[in-house]
């Protein structure tokens, strides 16, 4: 049988086939279409995760110069301090040395003319200098005799009896007590009434 025989045998057959032709047509030409697009797709995909790994890499690069700058920060901070701690009184002794100077020229005195009311006088004189000093730094005694008893700026070292002060009342100073600004450096030694 030739091929139009058959054609015409089954027409319904021949109508399915031509159907399924058609569809397959169609799909192929589907396929070629779609082939430019995913090819494209892929490319654009590349070209995207590129991106992404140049972006996570400059990310990489700014963290590790971050911490690379955090940690000379901390070094330069911690070398600051400990130069600050080296010469943190370098201003006071600064001041000072006009107070040691003159103490030296009292004592230079004194030897030579073995005057001993000047050497008084003159070791007066640099007491004051050296106490209006460490006043202008901040430096103030605790008022103790006759206050009440305060832990925070008094160490009691004894109680007595009194007749003058009543009970819990800081009777004797037995060494100056003093503040620098707001903190207590050295409590007062005192004898505090029972």
């Amino acid at each position: 049988m030739s091929t139009e025989e058959t054609k015409n045998i089954n027409p319904d057959t021949n109508a399915a086939e031509a159907e399924e032709a058609t569809y397959d047509a169609e799909q192929a030409e589907a396929a070629e279409a779609a082939a430019p697009d995913a090819e494209g797709a892929a490319s654009g995909r590349n070209a995207e995760l590129d991106e992404l790994r140049k972006a996570a890499e400059e990310s990489q690069q700014r963290l590790l110069r971050a911490q690379a700058d955090f940690d000379n920060f901390r070094r330069r901070t911690r070398q600051e301090k400990e130069e600050f701690a080296k010469y943190a009184s370098l201003k006071l002794i600064e001041q000072m040395l006009p107070v040691i100077d003159n103490f030296d020229r009292a004592l230079v005195s004194s030897r030579e003319t073995q005057d001993f009311e000047a050497l008084t006088k003159g070791i007066e004189m640099v007491y004051r200098q050296l106490e209006q000093l460490m006043t202008q730094e901040g430096l103030t005694p605790i008022e103790a005799v006759g206050q009440p008893f305060n832990p925070e700026f008094h160490q009691a070292i004894m109680q007595v009896e009194s007749d003058d002060y009543e009970e819990g009342i800081v009777v004797e100073e037995v060494q100056k007590g003093y503040m620098l600004k707001d903190k207590v450096i050295r409590p007062s030694m005192v004898k505090v009434s029972m």
